[in-house]
């Protein structure tokens, strides 16, 4: 198969799953492996698409983003009202814990966790975690991100260290865990695509300057055509998961990655 048609295949998956509770790393893990499209040169273009992943949402977002970048509007803890605000401490201690972990970890779960095998059991395990955060959920407390305590967005922080394991889903991670703290899943949902944008920052940077000799200039076009389908395909992902999320529930993209588990392993690798 041509190096621009896995391109575009994995820059769909990516710019797909990325923001879907159904886990990206795990779903680029699989497609790869049907693709014979693994080892170095793979992982660092996979890092190479999540950032056009990353920069979608943050096109969709950039008013919010720039507001906790704006004295006036982002380093106050209440607004005008005198109601709180999501600010930058509550990115700060969400985004945390999992960065502490990832780095403490990072060779471990790139030599352990990264393998198709490993993966169908995050999905499966992760989907359990889902269905379980939606039939336990407490009441609703923060309807909105301004209404995000500290203590809920560090517990949706800590949640999100059992993204470290591919297949586990960072977004699935997070919106259950949201659910179990007290917010909705769409509050959930948006919470969790804004602290993605600094951890993805974050582990991207720092695998690419642990990779960067696998990039060559040959490449070039190559991982630009992932990059441009992956930012694409995302940006129409992200609008499209907001509106599906006030029909669909959680447990509905579990019964999803349970499919996807099966169907792997029973035609791919038995």
């Amino acid at each position: 198969m041509g190096d621009y048609l896995i391109a575009v295949i994995q820059g769909i998956v990516e710019g797909l799953t990325e923001f879907l509770p159904v886990s990206s790393t795990g779903h680029l893990i699989l497609s790869g492996e049907l693709l014979h499209f693994t080892g170095n040169k793979a992982e660092t273009f996979e890092i190479v698409i999540q950032l056009g992943a990353i920069l979608a949402v943050a096109i969709i977002y950039w008013k919010r983003l720039v507001g906790l970048f704006n004295w006036k509007e982002g380093f106050h803890i209440k607004n005008k009202d005198g109601v709180g605000k999501l600010n930058l401490i509550h990115i700060f201690i969400a985004i945390f814990p999992a960065m502490l972990m990832g780095l403490i970890l990072h060779g471990v779960i790139k030599d352990y966790l990264f393998s198709p095998y490993t993966v169908l059991i995050g999905l499966v395990v992760g989907g359990i975690f889902m269905i379980y955060a939606e039939k336990k959920k407490r009441n609703v407390t923060a309807d909105n991100m301004d209404q995000l305590t500290y203590k809920q967005a560090l517990y949706i922080g800590l949640f999100q260290i059992l993204a470290l394991w591919p297949g586990f889903s960072r977004s699935g991670s997070t919106i259950a865990g949201g659910l179990l703290v007290g917010t909705n899943q769409k509050t959930a949902a948006e919470f969790s695509f804004i602290i993605a944008i600094p951890m993805m920052i974050a582990a991207s940077g720092y695998d690419l300057l642990k990779s960067y000799q696998y990039l060559s200039i040959n490449d070039f076009g190559f991982f630009a055509v992932g990059f441009i389908v992956s930012f694409a395909i995302a940006l129409l992902a992200v609008i499209t998961f907001l509106k599906l999320l006030q029909r669909l529930k959680l447990s509905s993209f579990a019964y999803y990655r349970f499919i996807v588990a099966a169907l792997f392993w029973f035609f791919i690798l038995k």
